[in-house]
């Protein structure tokens, strides 16, 4: 199994890189997202991967997290959600962004990813509802880069979603977990927990810790 390539971008396409690491080009497949996060051709580069083996395919998909990389293997799981519409959700609200829409049972934002249909959107957040606590509390080491230095995006996909640094996600990512982690020393359940802070995380996606907690329980307060 593969699960991390680090080395140099030969060149890039619409849809995945080629990264050459000590003299072997990888393909990796990439969400639009993920695109526009990595450097360009000639720079160095790190993605976390998962690797899809088939009777007829062998191919590698990159990732700016291990988060991200987590929700791509949990979106997989579900009946009817391949790789295609894994990254197409990932690239349309990045892992952030499907750990909320999950959390929260919000299927129509997951519907907002290109191909994702209603029923899909729903099933996808009907069977992993009870998972995105999990991920979520993985917390700062789920959300570090996989890159040595921060990526800038590259001119030619100025047209992909906007993507937060990974600095960036990490430091949210770190924040959420450690508001979930308080929450539940406080006796809530992960679901309750993980609803509160993703509606507070929604709301105020820069907040910090103490912040989050705050509005948190302000959500889980009766009448709140």
């Amino acid at each position: 199994m593969i699960g991390r390539l680090a080395g140099r971008i030969e060149y890039r396409a619409e849809d995945h890189v080629l990264i050459d690491v000590r003299g072997v080009g990888y393909v990796v497949q990439c969400s639009e997202r993920t695109m526009a996060a990595l450097p360009g051709p000639g720079e160095a580069a790190a993605l976390w991967t998962d690797l899809l083996v088939r009777e007829d395919l062998l191919q590698l998909y990159g990732f700016l997290t291990l988060a991200e990389k987590e929700w791509h293997r949990l979106l997989m799981s579900v009946q009817g959600v391949g790789a295609k519409a894994s990254l197409a959700m990932l690239g349309a609200l990045g892992a952030d962004g499907v750990s909320r829409a999950v959390a929260l049972g919000d299927w129509t934002a997951i519907k907002a990813a290109k191909g994702i249909g209603p029923k899909t959107a729903q099933r996808v957040v009907n069977e992993l509802k009870d998972k995105a606590p999990a991920v979520m509390a993985l917390g700062a080491g789920m959300a570090a880069p996989a890159q040595v230095t921060e990526p800038e995006p590259a001119p030619e996909f100025a047209d992909a979603p906007p993507a937060p640094t990974p600095a960036a996600a990490a430091q949210a990512a770190g924040a959420q977990a450690e508001a979930l982690s308080a929450l539940g020393n406080l006796g809530y359940t992960p679901g309750e927990a993980a609803q509160a802070v993703a509606q507070a995380a929604g709301e105020a996606p820069e907040a910090d810790t103490a912040a989050l907690i705050r509005a948190a329980l302000r959500r889980l307060a009766p009448g709140g």
